[in-house]
């Protein structure tokens, strides 16, 4: 398993993101999200206690359907601000009317146990990891041995149409590239997975104006890629940048990859050497050679 970044994101720019304020989960996460967890239907595990990985931004409002879903179940809210973990327990937890307050299942911020998870769910934020296979590594680090993992995230035909239009106007990258879903396979496996299995479809958007468009990709993310304009546009860029969009369908086109993998157990390691002693050894030499000889 090699160790080496995405080397069109920029490390610290996807650390500045992330510690951004996020009022609510965009619609187009919230969709996928809401697919995603149709899937769960055919996995007969029920979990006793799940990792919501960056709920804020993955997805507040499937959450209850994940909380109906398996409502027996504890569950921790993973974000690594504690801005966005208080703003996911505030919207999350249980109220005093809610008949689970007084039930088993418990919601709480922060990262589980270490091998005590029986579902992890991450949904869009692989793409957005400036170190993901270190992220896959926490998801399987917090796991427990026969839990599973869903996440989602966009792959590399996103922003088709934006991505040709910044190539036609000589402009630097407009973002920041996106994984192959087989890549993302070879990853699980490298980390401990087991039974990875991938699956991608395309959500196109249409929108009513080029600044709608805009509108929508500012609350998806930001231009991640380490040659991407490095100061601020002026009002002429925006504005070439609007008729450009204005001359074509105003449509972007998605790519989605889904991934499911679970937790084996361990290996039992190979022994490296065999120990002998010295009359084992001599036994060994003494015995008639039975192999055959050609020539």
């Amino acid at each position: 398993m090699t160790t080496q970044r995405p080397p069109s994101l920029d490390p610290t720019a996807a650390d500045r993101w992330a510690g951004m304020a996020c009022a609510t989960s965009p619609w187009l996460h919230e969709e996928v999200a809401g697919r995603m967890e149709d899937r769960l239907s055919l996995i007969r595990l029920q979990p006793r206690s799940w990792a919501h990985w960056t709920p804020v931004a993955g997805g507040l409002q499937v959450h209850q359907r994940l909380a109906q879903r398996y409502p027996d179940a504890d569950c921790w809210l993973v974000e690594d601000r504690a801005q966005r973990a208080q703003q996911a327990l505030a919207r999350l937890s249980p109220r005093w009317w809610q008949p689970r307050r007084w039930g088993g299942a418990r919601v709480q911020a922060g990262v589980p146990p270490a091998g005590t998870a029986q579902l992890v769910w991450a949904n869009m934020a692989l793409h957005m990891a400036a170190d993901p296979q270190a992220l896959i590594a926490r998801w399987h680090q917090t796991l427990a041995v026969d839990g599973f993992l869903m996440f989602s995230c966009l792959g590399p035909d996103t922003l088709r149409q934006l991505r040709i239009i910044y190539q036609q106007q000589g402009w630097p990258p407009g973002s920041h590239d996106y994984t192959d879903m087989h890549d993302w396979g070879d990853m699980l496996l490298g980390a401990g997975f087991a039974e990875p299995v991938m699956d991608m479809e395309r959500i196109t958007l249409q929108f009513p104006s080029p600044e709608r468009m805009l509108q929508e990709l500012r609350g998806l993310g930001r231009n991640l890629h380490p040659q991407r304009f490095p100061a601020l546009r002026g009002r002429r860029w925006r504005q070439t940048l609007l008729q450009a969009l204005a001359a074509g369908p105003l449509e972007l086109e998605f790519e989605i990859v889904y991934g499911h993998a679970f937790k084996p157990a361990p290996r039992v390691p190979v022994q490296a050497q065999t120990v002998l002693t010295l009359e084992q050894f001599r036994q060994g030499l003494r015995r008639p050679h039975t192999g055959s000889a050609e020539g």
